[in-house]
């Protein structure tokens, strides 16, 4: 039987699994029906999907052995799985709103993944008011992380509603690219001496970077935001099973305009949205550290042609600002804290980013497999991922979708994860948490609504101000 061992990164995933952090992740994905369908027609959906045996990687992929405390991971191929177990129908009372779908949702992505299976669920759900269904996809995060998961569904969906989309698990996968960290063993081995030689070069350059994240955490004036840095909070205790989702979604010109007017990016606008609704929401449970709470930011480091799977990510940290009272003032810190990330990421060689994300890496991995996460002072407080997904609309069976939100996981120590996915002309916001840490936790999606009409109104301020001042400006030297 061919096995595919696990790279690392990929079975660190599931050295942390465990009844209380489940290590999946998921897409919610919501779905227009075709005009004038009759009424069974995702019955007749599902029925057809049901029909296509024919499965590639990673949707016929199961651990070798589903004891997750092995020291040698691998996958195996099975293709005589179960697609009734791993394709269900659900259904939500009519007309189903996203309060009864959120509910839904929390539920099924509150239940582990069964490990003597390939690890991954399809929940097509009807009933959801606006002539609209949804679709929750859930697979092992040791399978795929978000970008290349973003990929591998974007093959499976049609550009036109009069395409016939095949099952998602029918479509071959997309071929690693030849510089992608998780390229396939047979070019990882017939590139072992110039990979070896690789690493070997950038041995100093790693050593440089980690003493520059030693100098930073020490050098008060350095806007670098280092791990350990983090305050203990409410979201940095232990967890328990039970999760928590909410949604939000914004127009991305909005943002881009908003980020334009700031003279920042848009993701510096993500995480003062998070940094602002999570201030707020803190706040008003007399919960919020003295100390600014800082996130950690994972970035993709697959390359633009990699249609492969499993995990190639990378690192950064930045506050959130959650100390600084002026709106306006947290933006800056925060522009501050992401650009120097970013130049001090990208000082590494393509070569050594692995090695330096998993050493910048190491404590959190190692506080989760020892039992000490949640109970010692986290390495940053809350994880904040930006994913970008497809620039136009697509389609299932003739379905056009309409949102696809992200459905990320908590640990230990990491009681809430915000991940959001751009789509069409939409940035689309996933809230994950445990249920017991954060009650209420859907009042932070309302608060980053409002607080992005905050920050409008301040930018539009500022604008005005700096117009006038210009006026004037002129006017004095006619």
């Amino acid at each position: 039987m061919k096995t595919r061992p696990l790279s690392p990164m990929d079975a660190s995933w599931l050295y942390v699994e465990s009844h209380e952090t489940p290590m999946h992740v998921a897409s919610l994905m919501y779905y227009s029906l075709p005009d004038n369908a009759p009424a069974d027609y995702l019955q007749q959906v599902i029925a057809d999907l049901k029909k296509t045996t024919e499965f590639y990687p990673p949707w016929n992929l199961k651990l070798r052995t589903p004891r997750l405390k092995t020291l040698a991971h691998a996958w195996v191929e099975d293709n005589d799985l179960d697609i009734d177990y791993h394709l269900r129908h659900s259904a939500l009372p009519k007309p189903g709103g996203e309060r009864e779908l959120g509910v839904l949702v929390s539920r099924l992505h509150s239940h582990p993944l069964d490990f003597r299976r390939p690890p991954w669920e399809c929940h097509i759900i009807e009933g959801l008011e606006g002539n609209r269904f949804a679709m929750y996809i859930k697979m092992h995060h040791s399978l795929i992380d978000g970008v290349s998961g973003v990929r591998m569904l974007q093959r499976t969906l049609s550009a036109t509603a009069d395409e016939q989309t095949p099952a998602f698990w029918s479509v071959k996968p997309g071929k690693p690219s030849a510089s992608s960290p998780v390229a396939s063993t047979a070019s990882a081995v017939n590139g072992a001496m110039g990979a070896l030689k690789g690493q070997i070069n950038s041995v100093p350059k790693l050593f440089k970077a980690i003493g520059e994240v030693v100098k930073a955490g020490r050098d008060r004036n350095d806007p670098m935001t280092v791990p350990f840095e983090a305050p203990k909070s409410v979201l940095n205790g232990r967890i328990t099973g039970q999760r928590r989702f909410a949604t939000q979604q914004y127009s991305v010109q909005q943002l881009k305009d908003l980020a334009k007017a700031a003279d920042c990016t848009l993701n510096d606008i993500v995480l003062w949205l998070c940094g602002t609704s999570l201030r707020r929401f803190l706040k008003e449970n007399n919960t919020l550290p003295a100390r600014t709470l800082t996130a950690g930011i994972p970035v993709s480091v697959r390359p633009a042609d990699d249609q492969g799977t499993g995990n190639a990510i990378s690192f950064i940290m930045s506050t959130l600002g959650t100390d600084v009272a002026d709106p306006l003032k947290r933006l800056e810190a925060i522009k501050a804290a992401t650009q120097r990330a970013k130049e001090h990421l990208q000082s590494l060689p393509a070569s050594a980013i692995t090695n330096y994300t998993m050493l910048i890496m190491a404590p959190y991995i190692l506080s989760l497999v020892t039992g000490l996460a949640g109970r010692t002072r986290p390495v940053f407080n809350v994880t904040i991922s930006n994913v970008p997904g497809p620039r136009e609309y697509m389609y299932f069976r003739g379905c056009r979708m309409e949102a696809t939100y992200p459905v990320s996981l908590a640990t230990h120590g990491q009681a809430l994860n915000i991940t959001c996915q751009s789509y069409a002309d939409t940035l689309n916001f996933g809230f994950t948490g445990c249920r017991d840490t954060l009650p209420s936790m859907q009042r932070m999606a309302v608060y980053m609504g409002e607080a992005l009409q905050e920050l409008e109104k301040l930018l539009l301020k500022n604008r005005r101000r700096k117009v006038a001042s210009t006026r004037r400006a002129k006017a004095a030297t006619a």
